[in-house]
């Protein structure tokens, strides 16, 4: 990291990126750590450290997170927090949970992983009508029920 020096911005950027693409979500996480020691304030550094927590499996702690980033920055988003949040209560079977942030995750951007989520919620909660009209929204979006990639890193996550 001897370009990012010690540019909190830098630091959490690549720990993302890395993140994502199959770096060690450790050494990420340890990474963002340190991004949010340099700059405590930082809503972007705190939505990457949400972001990896979820890949992670560390659902209660990336909720945690998310709603650090949205503290600090209420107007201005700086990624998907609500999309995070919807899904690390997804993954930790809260459905009903889930299904109450899932809705303004896509108010704010509607997107294909929050609409696959939000169906799946509906399914599991037996409200199989509203997982189909879930499911044909998302497919106006992507005709791709399951995608080949998810950066989740806990199997039973996949």
């Amino acid at each position: 990291m001897l370009v990012a020096g010690d540019d909190p911005g830098v630091v959490t950027n690549a720990a993302f990126a890395l993140g994502y693409f199959g770096g060690d979500i450790n050494a990420m996480i340890a990474l963002v750590d340190r991004a949010l020691a340099l700059n405590p304030s930082s809503a972007r550094g705190w939505h990457a450290s949400g972001t990896l927590r979820l890949w992670a499996g560390q659902l209660d702690l990336a909720i945690e997170h998310e709603r650090t980033s949205l503290r600090l920055s209420p107007r201005t988003r700086v990624g998907l927090s609500l999309h995070v949040i919807g899904c690390a209560h997804f993954l930790s079977k809260r459905f009903a949970e889930a299904i109450g942030t899932l809705p303004l995750a896509i108010q704010e951007d509607p997107n294909a992983v929050a609409y696959r989520f939000l169906s799946a919620c509906y399914a599991h909660l037996g409200r199989l009508e509203e997982a189909r009209e879930a499911l044909d929204r998302m497919r106006l979006i992507d005709p791709v029920v399951m995608p080949y990639y998810l950066p989740l890193r806990i199997p039973q996550h996949r």
